[in-house]
């Protein structure tokens, strides 16, 4: 393949919820550096939002010719009256009892067990999607029929599990149904003709996908910044889960699912995405582990270190960073030396000024006001890895973060705990902690700030691996070389698209 300018343009679909170009965040980054990437092609943002009112966050690079939104929590996609007083057809009425059929009973375990329910959950899907381009899909799905059509599958379900759970109640009923109505609200949207579409994570994000692979025979590429089914779950940990809760959380399940199935090519951000994909019934031969990459030139070696022993956190404020965690472990830094400071720097958003607020409140519960402190955003962030001896990451989830890898690039060692493809990161440029564990990751900073030897080792460790094989030349041409491959003459049905192998040996 020739130069860029030699290369068929093609229209690539991107498509992410929640991020580009309206927050910030390592998704926004990585769907940003996609497109400036490459200039040859012309690129579509879909992007799912909350109800279409976010700003733009992101400037807009020159190839970057649209940006679609479908809010998720907005008003529903008009339909005629006529549209939403006629009853759907009998396809939907099958289609939409095949799906609480699988929701109403405990998936099968096993990868093999997963690949037999998506072949018989996409066609459900499609039916699904067959009706909302013309009809009114959320009057099908919230209508009384429907709900009826719902508590009768689950009371005869006989599934001890949703037993335990207690029946479906009217209100129950309605809430799932009203959840997966907004869920599948991109199915209601005209599917966007494209050359290939990529997909930034699974979830609503697939439905994107599927639609124009539906409609055009789009080839469909998935990244997995994180596991969405994954974070599903977290999310449901310690709650006594409801009936419509358990159907919500069946249904994130066989969507993840459907959407591994229907794939051409999965590119997930590490070997922790991979094996979670596999064990969602993915084909092995589709998968291709494509790492983040970074400029190292916007990352070089920090100059020096801070006067006062420091350690830094840079990222946004959300309970999945677990900075309580984070602020305990410096508690018990601070008694080994009392001079050390926590400096914190990354966005609030709106939805997390509570979370903020906790922090905040347990900072002045331990005595350290003063000593740990959040700065908000930062004009450079290469400026707040040098402003700490080392970087801490205490998440409880990570796909393959930025944040990283930018600070291993200036030549910072790592104190991370050992979550999704952080390992595969820092590999053996910092030390790994369990996660939760603020003695762990106290004891990693203290030794890191008592031993300079020992910090430069592991920091000129990390500018290495970097440089090794997570810059972004390596990345972008990865990405063009799958487009590439898909593009000209897609593989037949079932046949893995060929691609690069970028499974690197932490």
């Amino acid at each position: 393949m020739g130069p860029a300018a030699e290369r068929r343009p093609l229209r690539v679909l991107l498509v992410s919820e929640g991020a580009y170009p309206f927050h910030p965040g390592g998704v926004s980054l990585w769907c940003d550096q996609i497109v400036r990437g490459m200039p040859e092609h012309a690129f579509t943002v879909v992007a799912l939002t909350v109800d279409g009112t976010e700003p733009v966050a992101w400037p807009a690079p020159a190839n970057l010719t649209e940006v679609v939104g479908v809010p998720l929590w907005g008003d529903p996609p008009r339909r005629s009256r006529r549209a939403r007083r006629t009853p759907p057809p009998a396809a939907f009425t099958e289609a939409h009892e095949h799906i609480l059929r699988t929701l109403a009973r405990p998936p099968e375990p096993g990868p093999a067990a997963a690949r037999r329910a998506a072949e018989s959950f996409v066609p459900a899907l499609r039916a699904l999607h067959d009706h909302a381009r013309t009809g009114d899909l959320r009057a099908a799905l919230t209508g009384d029929e429907a709900l009826d059509r719902m508590t009768r599958v689950w009371r005869g379900a006989g599934d001890r599990e949703a037993a335990g759970a207690g029946p479906l109640g009217l209100h129950d009923a309605f809430t799932a149904a009203d959840l997966m109505e907004h869920t599948l609200r991109p199915l209601s949207h005209p599917p966007v003709e494209a050359d290939v579409c990529h997909l930034a994570m699974n979830g609503p994000s697939a439905l994107v996908g599927l639609a124009a692979k539906w409609a055009h025979g789009t080839p469909l590429v998935m990244s997995e910044h994180g596991v969405y089914l994954r974070e599903r779950y977290q999310d449901a940990l310690g709650d006594d889960v409801p009936p419509g809760a358990l159907m919500m959380l069946r249904f994130h399940r066989a969507l993840a699912e459907a959407a591994y199935h229907c794939a051409d090519v999965l590119a997930p951000h590490s070997r922790h995405n991979r094996r979670w994909q596999l064990h969602g019934g993915a084909d092995p031969d589709r998968i291709r582990t494509m790492y983040n990459g970074i400029d190292p030139a916007d990352y070089p070696v920090a100059a020096g270190e801070p006067d006062v022993p420091t350690v830094v956190y840079v990222g946004r404020v959300d309970p999945m960073k677990d900075l309580h965690t984070l602020i305990r472990a410096f508690a018990l830094v601070r008694e080994e030396v009392p001079e050390a400071r926590l400096r914190l720097f990354g966005p609030v958003a709106a939805d997390q000024r509570a979370y903020h607020a906790s922090c905040l409140a347990l900072i002045g519960e331990l005595g350290l006001t003063g000593a740990a402190v959040f700065e908000g955003r930062v004009p450079r962030q290469v400026d707040a890895y040098g402003a700490g001896h080392l970087t801490a990451l205490t998440s409880v989830s990570e796909g393959f973060p930025y944040t990283v890898v930018e600070s291993m690039s200036t030549a910072r060692p790592q104190v991370c705990t050992k979550v999704g493809g952080v390992p595969e990161a820092v590999g053996d440029a910092g030390i790994l902690v369990p996660p939760g564990d603020h003695r762990a990751v106290a004891g990693a900073c203290v030794r890191l700030l008592r031993d300079a030897g020992l910090r430069r080792r592991l920091g000129d460790a990390a500018r290495a691996r970097v440089l090794e094989r997570f810059t972004l030349a390596q990345w972008n041409d990865g990405y063009r070389a799958l487009y590439d491959a898909l593009v000209p003459q897609s593989p037949p049905a079932g046949r893995p698209a060929p691609g690069p192998e970028r499974v690197t040996a932490p």
